[in-house]
Formats: C-alpha cells, structure tokens, sequence
C-alpha cells in the first residue's frame, strides 16, 4: 500500500547538505512556476499546454509503488498520450524522507530538459540503494554525472540550502491544498484518484476526451 505522510521534517536534514530549517509562515498560491521564500520552484512537465487533459502526479522517489507506476502504466502513458499531445503531465514531488528530498535535488539540477530522463534512473536504481546513507547519497551522485551535470554543479544543487527549504515548503502547499496523503496519486482534470493500472487511466483519459 502507498505511505501516507507522516515525516519528521527534523530528521530530514543531511550532513552532505549542511544543517536546514523549515520555513515557518503562511502558505502561498502554487502556480506552475512558484515563489517561494524568493525561490523559483517549476512544475516539471511534459506534453502540450493545450491539451485537453492534464494528468498532475505526486509521487516520491523514495516510494517503491510509485518506481512501478514509472517502470510500467507510465511508459504507455507516454507513449499513447503524452506524445501525441493529447495529456499534459505534470510531476510533483512528496517528500517522506531525506532521500527524497537529495533525489529531487538530483533530478532538478538538469533542469526542465534532463528532469524525466533523471528522474527515470532514480526510480530504477531505486531497488538497489544501499542502506548506508553515504552510499545512497554517491548512488545519486552518480546519477547526476551520467546525466552530464558536472560534479561542480551536483554538489552546488545537494548544497543548495535555499532551494532545500524552497521545495518543503511547496511539497507542503501543494499537498495541503490537493488533500494529496498517499503516493503515487493522480489528479486528471481536477479529480483525484489514487494508484491504477494502465487501463483504467487510459479509461479515465479517454472519458475526458470524448467530453
């Protein structure tokens, strides 16, 4: 079953980043592209903009259901749906641990351009993480320099204190407002659903289509 949200934000924070504090304060709107505490946080999308449906996910890397939702229905999503123009999708990331927050960082650090193919690797190499967190935190390092990102700019995207609490912040927001408490969920054109094969998203797709 997927987690609900139940994370220690004080436990979160790393020695390869340094010590962080959560921002304290009121939430603010979240638009596709956000400031927050004076940070530029972007959805990261693939698709149309004009498509007539848009398929938001929130998922954490960290989320084992959520590595398979990416392994396979996502694929076929994709391929079906999102390259033909026909879903707009959008990826949001939850937090539950530290690990979660350092891939994020990883896969934000190649921005709108690399975000997928990274994100991709981090969901397969997911299984395979040792339990040390040193070696988990090299693991997506690696990561990070396979994907071109120099290791200059990886250390700068893991040391980015700024950007750290940025991304809680709208983690937060975004799940407070979406009533998101599970991972991976869906929300298609409004109505949120929770984790499905294939077929029935394609079915859900479908229905909004015809409207």
């Amino acid at each position: 079953m997927p987690r609900l949200i139940s994370v220690t934000f004080a436990l979160m924070a790393p020695f390869i980043l340094g010590g962080w504090m959560l921002i304290q304060g009121a939430s603010s709107a979240v638009a596709e592209t956000d400031s927050v505490a004076g940070v530029l946080i972007s959805d990261m999308v693939q698709g149309a903009e004009d498509a007539r449906v848009t398929v938001v996910e929130y998922a954490s890397f960290t989320c084992s259901h959520c590595a398979s939702f990416h392994a396979g229905p996502f694929k076929q999503l994709k391929k079906n749906y999102i390259d033909t123009d026909k879903v707009k999708f959008v990826f949001r990331e939850v937090y539950f641990d530290k690990v979660g927050v350092w891939s994020s960082l990883i896969a934000r650090c190649g921005g709108q351009e690399r975000f997928f193919g990274i994100a991709t690797e981090i969901f397969k190499g997911q299984k395979d993480w040792p339990k040390n967190d040193v070696a988990v935190a090299n693991a997506l390092r690696k990561i990070g320099w396979e994907a071109g990102l120099s290791k200059d700019t990886v250390e700068s995207c893991l040391s980015d204190s700024n950007k750290i609490n940025a991304l809680v912040e709208w983690f937060k927001d975004n799940t407070a407002r979406d009533k998101v408490s599970s991972t991976p969920s869906l929300i298609i054109n409004g109505q949120k659903y929770g984790n499905m094969s294939y077929d029935k998203l394609a079915a859900l797709i479908e229905e909004q289509l015809a409207k």
